[in-house]
């Protein structure tokens, strides 16, 4: 059954008091289970996002203990800050990040609401997919008017909250009111600008953000607002859907931003956004000089972002993740402000690095050799086999990225990158066969661990070692499968890519099938260890035509390596 994991980022009114931040986080991290990935706060803001992943109870308990302490270390009527806000917890959203949906969510965020109001004390309204009020899934509807406007708000039955209404008494005066909600993955992301106005950073987000700007008479600056029936404003969207901004300036820095949220990456990914901010201020005579992400990003954005501009490039994106994270930051100024360090502001390197047992492909050259060499048997043969595939994949992968920029091969560029795609990801699926041989021979070796003094322990471990062995034999199964798809790629590259390289598309193919003989190996001692015979044989016969396809596209391979060095 998958993990269920939910994301919480609450922004606490607090961004300069370092020892109040830290009660707050030492509140949410009380609660066993609970990961602390990210804090940060802005002096200018004078706010605290902070970013926290657990199981969906351990979270809601966390969210509770940091309002909670929020409520008893800021005082909102001392508040100054240049971001909106309402209360000392100004909003707090829970993100479904696996094993949970969105509405989900939404229950578990109308609860948490409720609690805070009952026990705390605090007036709590529900946005986005937890808005009991259509209207109010927008926060801007909720937060209107911000802290000022509560004992207005408070008053009238129109605007009270959800929970906990009550008239603006002392108590509220310091808490103020919080909004709790579900969202799915939001970005806040800030623009900067070569500017201190802040009003030509607002005319920037205008022009962009979904909502856009009110419908003027005349003079588009300073002309009448055109009002509809109702006496709203009329507004011209923005060129970004599911996206909000504003424009504001910032001491610290020095400089305006736009400051926006992407509230639907899938609907408007950060590099668009980034792009289409760069056009808007281009137009108003202003330059983006960077970006700044505030909180943790997805890894896909970036991957999504570097891939745009490294086609932008005409480019090959067949290259390792760590590079392509590489050309979203410098392509983006991810890093313009301050290191943008991916390993701190990643949300899965954050719970990759907290959860990641020791791997052999983590290992040196050396090392992995020397492992290898040891008293130990694993890693063995299997391993080993699926290490070969892997550098035969990357070697085809390297040939298809030297093609995609040989000079006088502009046009094809996109041709060799396609390929360098499908040889990355064939070397990442092997590389993580290398451990999974490895995981296979250790769940073998834990049954002979488990007990046999009774009938049924015998029994039980009889059965837990035919799994064991039907998974030992069903892996090296998969890096014959994996490694044989090495052959396309070599078999092309040697064809088409940069003759310059064909010796090494043909070292790629000697590798695959190094790969695919090796596995077969495994899979027929494993499959030997099978009481029933004819999942046996089948595995072994699917083995066996694999083993003598590889051998044929090996041939065909080097032969024509052996044409084309000959023609050099």
């Amino acid at each position: 059954m998958m993990k269920r994991i939910v994301e919480c980022v609450p922004n606490f009114s607090e961004g300069r008091d370092a020892a109040v931040i830290r009660q707050i986080t030492d509140a949410i991290g009380s609660v066993e289970g609970i990961r602390l990935l990210d804090v940060d706060p802005g002096e200018a803001t004078n706010r605290t996002v902070v970013t926290f992943v657990g199981s969906p109870e351990e979270v809601v308990e966390a969210a509770f203990r940091g309002v909670k302490r929020a409520a008893e270390t800021i005082d909102m009527r001392r508040h100054k800050g240049a971001h909106p806000r309402m209360g000392a917890t100004d909003v707090l959203p829970l993100i479904p990040i696996a094993g949970i949906t969105l509405e989900e969510c939404a229950e578990l965020a109308r609860s948490l609401a409720a609690r805070i109001a009952a026990e705390l004390h605090v007036p709590t309204y529900c946005y986005e997919a937890a808005a009991l009020r259509p209207e109010r899934r927008n926060l801007a509807v909720c937060r209107e008017g911000e802290y000022e406007a509560l004992p207005d708000k408070l008053a009238h039955e129109a605007t009270a909250p959800d929970f906990g209404a009550r008239p603006f008494d002392d108590g509220v005066a310091r808490t103020g009111a919080t909004v709790v909600g579900a969202r799915d993955f939001l970005i806040a992301v800030n623009f900067n600008l070569n500017t201190t106005s802040t009003r030509r950073a607002n005319a920037v987000a205008f022009d962009v953000r979904e909502k856009g700007r009110p419908v003027r008479e005349g003079d588009p600056i300073v002309g009448k607002i055109v009002k509809d029936a109702d006496g709203n404003p009329v507004m011209r969207p923005g060129t970004l859907p599911a996206t909000k901004a504003i424009g504001w300036y910032i001491e610290e820095y020095g400089i305006a931003q736009v400051s926006m949220n992407l509230t639907n990456i899938s609907v408007t990914p950060l590099h668009v956004a980034f792009d289409e901010v760069c056009r808007k201020a281009e137009a108003r005579g202003l330059r983006v000089t960077g970006t700044e992400i505030v909180g943790l990003v997805p890894k896909r954005a970036l991957l999504e972002a570097g891939r745009y501009f490294l086609r932008k490039q005409r480019r090959s994106t067949g290259i390792a993740e760590e590079q392509i994270v590489r050309i979203a930051v410098k392509s983006m100024g991810l890093d313009d402000l301050k290191p943008f360090r991916p390993e701190e502001k990643v949300i899965e390197y954050m719970l990759e690095a907290e959860e990641r047992k020791p791997r052999l492909v983590d290992k040196t050259c050396r090392g992995f050799a020397e492992e290898t060499a040891s008293e130990s048997p694993a890693p063995g043969g299997g391993s080993i086999a699926a290490y070969m595939g892997a550098l035969g994949a990357a070697l085809g992968t390297m040939v298809a990225n030297l093609s995609s920029h040989k000079a006088g091969w502009d046009d094809r560029w996109e041709e060799f990158s396609e390929w360098a795609d499908r040889g990355h990801a064939l070397q990442e699926e092997l590389l993580r066969l290398v451990d999974e041989d490895t995981e296979a021979f250790n769940r073998i070796m834990a049954v002979f661990a488990m007990p046999r003094s009774t009938d049924e322990e015998r029994a039980a471990r009889s059965a837990a070692l035919q799994q064991a062995t039907l998974y030992a034999a069903q892996v090296p199964l998969r890096t014959m499968k994996k490694a044989f798809e090495v052959f396309d790629i070599v078999r092309a590259m040697a064809a088409e890519g940069n003759p310059n390289s064909v010796s090494d598309a043909g070292v790629g193919a000697l590798a695959a099938r190094s790969a695919v003989l090796g596995a077969q190996l495994n899979v027929r001692i494993n499959a030997a260890g099978l009481k029933d015979r004819a999942c046996a044989d089948a595995l072994v016969a699917e083995a066996d035509a694999l083993a003598e396809a590889a051998c044929r596209a090996e041939r065909e391979v080097l032969e024509i390596v052996e044409r084309k060095i000959r023609t050099l």
